[in-house]
């Protein structure tokens, strides 16, 4: 596994929650999305983003929901 540093300062790019490491993906506490993390650097792009199951599309995902409504 590689390890991220500066964990503690990364947030979802859709909900601005926390992020935990759980394998080697980075996932949100708040909607569950996994970010990849290749070779201790983490992919916080949308596109690369693995969606938790049950969610089909972003807009789906109760960060963007929350997002949207602010």
């Amino acid at each position: 596994m590689s390890e991220v540093k500066f964990i503690e300062d990364l947030v979802c790019p859709i909900g601005k929650h926390p992020l935990v490491q759980k394998g080697e993906y980075l996932e949100c506490t708040n909607c569950g999305v996994k970010y990849p993390v290749d070779s201790g650097i983490p992919l916080l792009l949308i596109d690369d983003s693995i969606l938790p199951d049950g969610v089909n599309n972003i807009e789906s995902l109760k960060c963007y929901i929350e997002a949207k409504n602010r």
